[in-house]
């Protein structure tokens, strides 16, 4: 009995940092306080006899609950983000540098969302070795990858959280002319050059305010969902939203949708998109 006191008081010693990590994977705290009282029904199973490195050990399987319940995710099509896209902060197009300092807490929110966009491997990279310092070889381990496989994925959660951050080394004005292509391609109904101007991997958010949010993943499903919905008619009003390239969309001087966009080597990897009165009326719009 004293043996499984002290495996359960090391254990708690090691929780906070646990959960922090298993937040950052899973984007909710009831998710992540799940996971690690997961990893301990297993440790208190297991026990640590022959466990040298006792902190990785419980790094590892909490990596692996964490990973699992990721794929469990994507198989059903969920997000950490399912029940709405995080408040954005929209600036005119014009805003100053000192308008982007101000928006600092929008873009961590901006950050998670590129997170919960990446694939589960790809976040489970990022976050155990970017965010806290594991090995690769470890994170090998983990992903049950090679250490070279486990960097490559590391590197494209890279290319994706660059794609997010406003003062990148994309021109702005390379920024503003992919916005222009893919609604140019839109309103001409060219699903090929939409496809064209859309990452393979690229991912659509829409959030109506009023159920789920609707998930879109790939280019051929991301410009089919563009020529459904695209409206020759309207009026589009360039801003940055949460430092990225972005468009509020009118109707007859009323505003319909904003969609913000995740731009990377000329090709866009993500939008986000809100529409409907319900959920506009909670955003501040610069018109």
């Amino acid at each position: 009995m004293s043996e499984q006191k002290d495996l359960a008081a090391r254990f708690e010693e090691q929780r906070p940092r646990l959960i922090r990590l298993a937040e950052r994977m899973l984007g909710s705290r009831a998710d992540a306080e799940d996971a690690v009282q997961d990893a301990w029904l297993r440790v208190s199973r297991a026990g640590d006899d022959g466990v040298e490195n006792f902190a990785g050990w419980l790094t590892t399987i909490t990596s692996r609950i964490c990973l699992t319940e990721l794929r469990a995710r994507s198989a059903r099509g969920e997000s950490s983000l399912d029940e709405g896209l995080p408040q954005p902060e929209v600036v005119p197009a014009g805003a100053t540098p000192h308008d982007a300092a101000e928006m600092a807490d929008a873009l961590s929110s901006a950050l998670d969302r590129v997170i919960d966009r990446l694939g589960p491997a790809e976040r489970v990279a990022f976050v155990l070795h970017d965010s806290f310092d594991v090995p690769f070889e470890q994170v090998a381990e983990i992903l049950d990858k090679t250490p070279d496989a486990t960097r490559q994925i590391a590197s494209r959660a890279r290319r994706r959280l660059r794609a997010e951050r406003p003062g990148s080394a994309t021109d702005p004005h390379v920024l503003r002319r992919v916005v222009d292509a893919f609604f140019a391609a839109a309103r001409a109904g060219d699903f090929d050059a939409l496809v064209a101007v859309l990452d393979p991997g690229a991912v659509l958010r829409a959030d109506s305010g009023a159920s789920a949010t609707t998930i879109v993943r790939g280019a051929a499903a991301v410009a089919g969902n563009a020529l459904m919905f695209a409206m020759p008619d309207a009026v589009l009003i360039p801003v940055l939203v949460d430092g990225r390239a972005g468009v509020i969309v009118t109707v007859g001087g009323r505003a319909v949708s904003l969609m913000a966009f995740s731009v990377l080597d000329d090709r866009v990897v993500a939008i986000d998109a809100y529409a409907g009165p319900r959920r506009l009326a909670e955003i501040a719009l610069p018109v």
